[in-house]
């Protein structure tokens, strides 16, 4: 494969991406539409046509299109352009600085995922400058808010203008940091991820004297009751296939812990037991595994009370649950509201985020196309599937019928726990490196697969 065909963009795309971080996206409140410009602009100095959609004003999105022949499907390569708060306190370095130094671009979205947008935008810029003769259309979108659900970007794109953004195969974030084993790389190919549902409780109780508890009703004693019945739930273990076939690609390539994920993979019922004995060798990987064996609660917020002296009447937790493929969000939650049947008369129920968790199947050739490119360059690498724990935009294009893989290829430059640590964390960056081996890995996967 001629990877060293696309050393001449390590410039361009370096400062491609640094331009881009400059650009602050923040979300909330996002104002991607800037960073819509700056895209557009530069795909318009490349021959393209590109389009600004603003779902509301400030929040862009940009689409374009590179024609085919029509013989093949169309391809669609997606990207956000909305990236989570970093506090400049807190880092090394100016967060919104583009800063290059060591080999590395920092900045927030680095990772996530305006290097990839980089890598997607070079890709096409590539094969249009290269008259690679593809037989379908390859579209790109990057668009408004993924950070805070997506309603605003792709929700909004698929919802109004579907036909210029639709397409039967996708290809997008979640996936494609190698993870090192003894005998090489597996490559993780994100093809399931897991359902939404946050919600919001709140309870009533009645108000009192701090100095006479038991004559008022405590509303925080009301919540902490609450989330401890949802702490003690034991959800069931479900092996999905993207994880069965995860957890056979790990025990082929893992030696080491071959013994204990044999158990694992054949042993579901006993996975918790099996995953505390391999979080005394690796913590890291076991708590990696744990929530893809089944679904979680966790209580992110909590408010209550007004002063000192006052028992509360009123106190309110916010849950982030997370649903496996197959699970359906609307009868989890009724099972979750069941869970606390004993306290139904003092509690509200407010929906604040729900939608469904997504698999793709691999039985494509596309998900081939990726393996064919990934083995050739590395043939002791392996290919899996893999299932997020948290979400994409992906889930958007399943529901409407697309095949959807989450690939970004990295190389891990440094420990993968403490890459993903940046993720949304202090000192985000990406090796130029990388930037360039994402590039050169795409483009031959999306020149097979379209011609």
């Amino acid at each position: 494969m001629p990877i060293e065909i696309q050393k001449n963009i390590e410039t361009e795309i370096t400062e491609f991406l640094s331009e881009l971080i400059r650009i602050n996206t923040t979300n909330p409140p996002g104002n991607e539409t800037q960073a819509a410009h700056f895209l557009a602009n530069y795909l318009i100095k490349n021959g393209f046509k590109p389009e600004i959609i603003e779902s509301a004003p400030g929040r862009g999105s940009v689409i374009t299109r590179l024609k085919g022949t029509g013989e093949k499907h169309n391809l669609l390569l997606l990207s956000h352009l909305d990236v989570v708060a970093a506090n400049p306190k807190e880092w090394t370095v100016n967060p919104f600085g583009g800063i290059v130094k060591d080999g590395y671009v920092y900045g927030r979205g680095t990772i996530d995922m305006k290097g990839m947008t980089a890598v997607e935008v070079l890709t096409l810029k590539l094969l249009k400058e290269n008259d690679v003769p593809i037989k379908g259309d390859i579209v790109l979108a990057a668009t408004a808010g993924e950070e805070r659900g997506g309603e605003e970007g792709a929700g909004y794109l698929l919802q109004k203008y579907k036909e210029k953004v639709w397409c039967p195969y996708v290809i997008n974030e979640g996936g494609g940091l190698a993870i090192p084993q003894k005998n090489g790389y597996i490559y993780p190919v994100q093809t399931a991820e897991k359902g939404i549902i946050w919600f919001k409780i709140k309870a009533k109780g009645v108000p009192g004297h701090g100095s006479t508890p038991n004559i008022a009703d405590n509303a925080i004693i009301i919540i902490n009751d609450v989330i401890e019945k949802i702490r003690n739930y034991k959800p069931e273990t479900v092996y999905v296939p993207t994880f069965r076939e995860f957890l056979m690609q790990v025990t082929k390539n893992n030696p080491e812990h071959r013994e204990l994920f044999t158990r694992l993979l054949t042993n579901p019922k006993q996975s918790d037991s099996i995953l505390d004995e391999l979080a005394k060798i690796d913590k890291a990987l076991a708590e990696e595994i744990r929530p893809r064996t089944k679904m979680t609660i966790s209580p992110t917020i909590i408010n209550g009370g007004i002063k000192e002296n006052i028992i509360p009447s009123e106190c309110e937790v916010v849950f982030d649950c997370r649903v496996l493929p197959g699970q359906n969000v609307q009868e989890t939650l009724e099972f979750i509201k069941g869970l606390l049947k004993d306290f139904e008369d003092k509690l509200k129920f407010e929906i604040i985020q729900i939608h469904n968790a997504s698999e793709s199947t691999i039985q494509t050739p596309l998900y081939d196309t990726i393996t064919q490119v990934l083995t050739e360059l590395e043939p002791n690498c392996t290919v899996s599937p893999a299932m997020m724990t948290g979400g994409t935009d992906s889930h958007f294009f399943r529901e409407k019928g697309s095949i959807c893989y989450g690939f970004h290829p990295m190389r891990p430059d440094e420990p993968n726990d403490e890459l993903e640590k940046r993720i949304h964390g202090i000192d985000e960056r990406i090796s130029i490196e990388n930037l360039v081996f994402g590039t050169s890995v795409l483009y031959e996967v999306v020149k097979r697969f379209m011609t």
